[in-house]
């Protein structure tokens, strides 16, 4: 199979399905390397049968790669022999009996709430701060805040214009993963803090909300971490074990504690495939295990 047919199927999935940038060049690596793989054994990507495809997955295992890794690899080698059936490359997809490794999934770590109103309260300049130090604890109250209510992605937190806090209204439009657009609601503390941080940033006339040292630019992850890391020392906080991330999972873990549905979350955090809102279904089994023992009429926890 020629190279052009491997960006023809990446175009493919960047047109169609909205692939973003990171999944593309993954894609490409992953066809790569089984072409690289396939060459040794004096075939090519277009003749691959399906033992020669298992005999990979097999040695990817071999030399450690994680399961996670191995699943990836192989929805991608499913798509790409799906899109050349398609196309009428081939007769068949010769990957589509193959069986993904196990999984085990891994809890995503989350702040408690108490945590979290520690991680707030800590977002306070001290009295003599100079105006540096003061915009700086405005930076961390403002970002946090719109992280835990809304579940953003650091990317799309850190992208967003101040124009997007300017809409009349308590929701926000956000540009997620291969461009899909979606509103979120934004509480009014997110709101407050956003509005205080927009009037002190006035003179530096930045299209962006977070605006980097370069004020044409918006802020970069790296100095978004260092904020972070400050925050949590004073708030008393292992600064390994928190990231943007965690407050996302944070977020979700909290929303679904308090009853909210597993589809509106979904949607909140911008998940194409509910699967992937399905890790957080540990809080749902912990609240129904808690119903069944509070209420169940055998249980010796009932109310009642």
């Amino acid at each position: 199979m020629s190279a052009a047919g491997i960006d023809a199927f990446l175009e493919m999935l960047a047109a169609e399905r909205g692939a973003a940038l990171n999944t593309l060049k993954a894609y490409r690596r992953d066809l790569d390397d089984l072409a690289a793989a396939l060459a040794h054994q004096g075939t090519t990507l277009a003749q691959a049968s399906p033992g020669q495809l298992g005999g990979y997955l097999a040695d990817l295992a071999r030399t450690g790669l994680s399961a996670r890794t191995q699943a990836r690899r192989l929805s991608c080698m499913r798509q790409y022999y799906l899109f050349l059936a398609r196309e009428g490359r081939r007769p068949d997809n010769p990957a589509s009996m193959l069986e993904a490794p196990r999984q085990t999934a891994a809890l995503p770590r989350f702040l408690s709430e108490g945590d979290v109103e520690s991680l707030l309260a800590a977002c306070v300049a001290r009295a003599d701060a100079g105006q540096q130090e003061t915009r700086r604890m405005l930076v961390a109250r403002t970002a946090l805040e719109i992280l835990y209510a809304s579940g953003l992605r650091i990317s799309e937190l850190l992208s967003l214009p101040r124009a997007a806090l300017q809409r009349a209204g308590g929701m926000l439009v956000v540009r997620g993963k291969g461009g899909r657009e979606r509103m979120v609601p934004l509480s009014s503390r997110a709101r407050d803090a956003a509005d205080d941080l927009m009037r002190m940033d006035r003179p530096l006339s930045s299209p962006f909300l977070f605006p980097g040292r370069n004020p044409q630019r918006a802020m970069t992850r790296q100095g978004f971490d260092r904020i972070l890391h400050d925050v949590a020392l004073k708030a008393g906080l292992d600064p390994q074990s928190l990231s943007p991330h965690v407050l996302r999972h944070s977020f979700a873990t909290h929303l679904l504690s308090h009853g909210a549905d597993l589809r509106a979350l979904q949607m909140l955090l911008g998940h194409a495939d509910i699967a992937t809102t399905q890790i957080y279904t540990h809080v749902l089994t912990e609240r129904l295990q808690q119903a069944l023992r509070q209420h169940h009429p055998l249980s010796e926890h009932a109310v009642g």
